[in-house]
């Protein structure tokens, strides 16, 4: 197999979402943390598509378009025709970037590819309640700026119009494929592209509300060289790229009792529900956050000698996770990068002591947290395993550091209020 599709992921989260999506729907897929190495190349041979693992969705513009740039570089060198830089289905991002400064420098006018096509712009990924019409993103059904997403403690959004919100991003003129062009189908938003790219612009956001929608996006996209988008471009992606004959399976999977964990660092709605329901199957600890930042190596030790009591006698949940009032109360008082930065930090200090106690199955809930904790691991690449939820595959690390842990990435507003327990069902098999 050759590499057909590569992809650059914003973060980790979104990385095993998007890799989850393109193996079941037909490519065989890995991914990396960060650029693989020279002596992953065996392991990773046979991939038709590779999503590229950066934390780069929050950092300052500057850098993350230079990682990117190393990433696209490399993943056009390995053979990618087509490259998608993955965000958010919710879009995360701020004033500042990191999304308008991706179509800045891979976009049309960012390469001066006079043939290039206009990039398709979208997050609609319907199957998890994301979906974009005249150009608004709603999150099941509530617009953006109304969702939970309003309280997003590092990139809260407060506007619905991806056109605005790209717009003020990006040095690029961006414009709108509506869902009327959409529905009409691949020739219609084809012309639609071709006219828009006569009127200056480099990135048109795309409308979508249904699964043909993500596929006639895909059809689309797969002859242009660069798309941004959620999970779902990928899905439509996949289905244009694919052999007619795909039909991929999983590779990792379950492989009995293990000592088991889970670390939650998300403040979304979802994961605190999903906190919530853990409580009546699992022992769970609650830090303090505060703590965390003013004393981590204190409050870290607190979090391990809950788990050297608890770990012998099943799974168990540490969680950092706060409402949306205790997050700005701790923002206020310490400041939100360094209060994010010393919250992730010590959260990543627990999943390499948890490792190092004897954890063979670890989930973790969060962006920012699962980059944090596989960075700390230093994990190298994954092997795909089988879906637990909607976007979150279990993964099996590969390479020199950890092999054969098995891991579940959870981006915050993802899963059932199960899902802690599903995950670990899941890795036992």
């Amino acid at each position: 197999m050759t590499l057909k599709l590569g992809c650059i992921a914003d973060d980790y989260t979104g990385a095993s979402d998007l890799a989850n999506t393109l193996q079941k729907n037909g490519l065989a897929t890995v991914q990396t943390i960060g650029i693989p190495a020279p002596s992953l190349s065996g392991a990773i041979a046979g991939a038709e598509a590779m999503v590229v693992s950066l934390k780069i969705r929050s950092v300052p513009a500057a850098e993350a378009v230079e990682k990117a740039r190393a990433a696209e570089a490399f993943l056009r060198a390995s053979g990618a025709t087509h490259v998608m830089y993955k965000i958010c289905s919710t879009f995360d991002s701020t004033d500042e970037g990191n999304i308008g400064p991706m179509l800045d420098t891979f976009g049309v006018a960012g390469q001066e590819r006079e043939e290039g096509q206009v990039a398709l712009i979208t997050p609609a990924f319907p199957e998890t309640g994301r979906t974009v019409y005249m150009g608004n993103l709603f999150v099941n059904g509530v617009p953006l700026n109304e969702s939970p997403l309003k309280d997003h403690p590092l990139n809260p959004m407060h506007d619905a119009n991806l056109m605005r919100v790209m717009q003020r991003q990006s040095r690029a003129k961006v414009g709108l494929a509506n869902w009327d062009v959409v529905r009409a189908g691949v020739g219609a938003l084809e012309s639609r592209l071709a006219a828009l790219k006569a009127e200056g612009v480099s990135g048109a956001v795309v409308d979508a509300i249904t699964e043909e929608d993500l596929e006639t996006l895909g059809k689309v996209a797969s002859k242009a060289p660069f798309s941004i988008g959620a999970s779902g471009l990928g899905l439509g992606l996949a289905r244009a790229m694919r052999s007619a004959h795909a039909a991929v399976g999983s590779g990792a999977k379950g492989n009995g009792p293990a000592l088991s964990a889970c670390l939650a660092g998300s403040c979304s709605a979802q994961t605190l529900k999903q906190i919530a329901a853990a409580e009546n199957v699992m022992p769970v600890l609650k830090l303090d956050a505060a703590a965390l930042v003013e004393n981590g190596a204190t409050e870290v030790e607190r979090g391990l000698a809950f788990a050297r009591e608890h770990l012998p006698k099943g799974p168990l949940l540490i969680a950092s996770s706060q409402s949306p009032d205790q997050v700005q109360a701790v923002q206020a008082r310490f400041g939100r990068d360094a209060a994010g930065h010393a919250i992730e930090q010590g959260m990543a200090s627990l999943a390499e002591a948890l490792v190092g106690l004897g954890v063979r199955h670890l989930v973790v809930a969060g962006g920012e947290t699962s980059g944090a904790a596989v960075d700390r691991l230093a994990i190298e690449a994954f092997r795909l395993g089988p879906e637990i939820a909607a976007g979150v595959p279990m993964l099996e690390a590969i390479g020199a550091h950890h092999a054969g842990l098995l891991m579940a990435l959870k981006s915050g507003n993802f899963g059932a209020e199960s899902f802690f327990a599903d995950a670990l069902a899941m890795m036992r098999g």
